[in-house]
């Protein structure tokens, strides 16, 4: 007794998975962001409450000196909300933070060596950030870098998005499963493709019975 034959309408089999990848960081504050999200939000922690004593106890003494510790404060703080954000508008907001940041740690460092008398009190960014270890004058230089990062693996997504969408149309044209080709298949292809079973008579095939 021979076994029966196929069914031509069962279900392909489903495709094997591909193997986990590793998973890129998702934000700005995932991976090396989080070292330096924590950095930012110390600094906008420690210069905004010496900004406040300052100004509050001594103004009189150093103005401007602990006005531009203040904007010192506004800077760190803003570059820590954004770069815990790390939304499309977030990341442009925190490239124009951390480039003031530099701007005004090379300019304020630059004048407090040269205008000493108006820097009695040392400010965040004084002595191009001496104060802290130069950390001040790093510390933007490593945020652009980081932001500059995300900046390129944006455009890379936003490449590859249209690729893969062309590359999965093209394998759907191109499958050989999709029907049969060849002489007297043609009526068999369509009734496959209309959902409806071919005639016996018309297998593809089958020998017409001698006269």
């Amino acid at each position: 007794m021979s076994e029966p034959a196929a069914s031509p309408h069962a279900a392909p089999a489903p495709p094997e998975s591909a193997p986990p990848e590793s998973a890129p960081p998702e934000s700005t504050r995932t991976g090396p962001g989080r070292l330096l999200v924590a950095v930012y939000a110390l600094f906008a922690l420690s210069a905004s409450a010496r900004a406040a004593v300052q100004i509050a106890t001594q103004f009189h003494r150093a103005p401007v000196a602990y006005l531009l510790s203040a904007f010192a404060a506004v800077v760190y703080i803003l570059a820590t909300v954004t770069l815990v954000n790390g939304s499309p508008t977030a990341r442009r907001i925190a490239i124009w933070s951390c480039s003031v940041e530099l701007a005004g740690v090379l300019a304020i460092g630059t004048w407090s060596l040269v205008d000493r008398a108006t820097f009695p009190d040392a400010t965040v960014w004084s002595g191009y950030g001496s104060g802290y270890g130069f950390v001040p004058l790093v510390l933007p230089v490593f945020g652009l870098l980081w932001l500059r990062y995300w900046a390129k693996r944006t455009r890379s997504e936003r490449t590859a998005a249209p690729s893969a969408g062309d590359a999965e149309a093209g394998d759907a044209r191109a499958d050989p499963g999709t029907l049969a080709t060849g002489p007297g298949l043609s009526e068999i292809n369509v009734r496959a493709a209309a959902g409806s079973p071919a005639s016996p008579g018309r297998a593809a095939g089958a020998a017409e019975p001698a006269d």
